[in-house]
């Protein structure tokens, strides 16, 4: 039983370390988008990289439940004999939990700010296609082609 509380303990370490990984990857995108312009390689393989430490953390996330309801049972029954253990597993949650909603929190700020680049470039390339619209038109008024003759002259002599 000890044996398996450890192993239950290392999974929560391996899931801080996870996050922490996370975390750095969500400040490299926060850095990718800061300053109005994006650098759109790094925030790609942070991506790339995060997706990996997800699915790793997902596995980890199962591999801990399906322990932990193994042991749930025999953990009820002698609370008092695993007090230090179980004592040292809820602190490790805890962290696992606070550590979760910054990284949300990470995520949340980081959406936004690709939200915001994203809405000023469409605005940017809106602005570009009117001013194009606009050269276009006045070259094609200039230039005469826009000309057309009077529709209603007598032609005879």
């Amino acid at each position: 039983m000890e044996s398996q509380l450890n192993i239950l303990a290392e999974s929560l370490d391996k899931k801080l370390e996870v996050l922490k990984e996370i975390q750095k990857y969500n400040t490299e995108q926060e850095k990718s988008f800061l300053g109005g312009r994006a650098d759109l390689d790094s925030f790609d393989e942070a991506v790339e990289q995060k997706g990996q430490l997800i699915e790793k953390l997902l596995k980890l996330d199962s591999g801990f439940e399906a322990m932990y309801a193994r042991l749930s049972e025999e953990l009820k029954g002698n609370r008092e004999k695993y007090a230090e253990q179980i004592r040292v597993l809820k602190q490790k949650v805890t962290e696992v939990t606070e550590l979760g909603v910054s990284v949300q929190a990470q995520e949340e700020r980081n959406k936004k700010l690709v939200e915001e680049y994203f809405a000023r470039e469409r605005a940017g390339i809106r602005d570009g296609r009117k001013s194009s619209k606009a050269a276009y038109d006045y070259y094609k008024n200039m230039s005469g082609s826009g000309f057309v003759p009077p529709q209603f002259m007598d032609s005879k002599h």
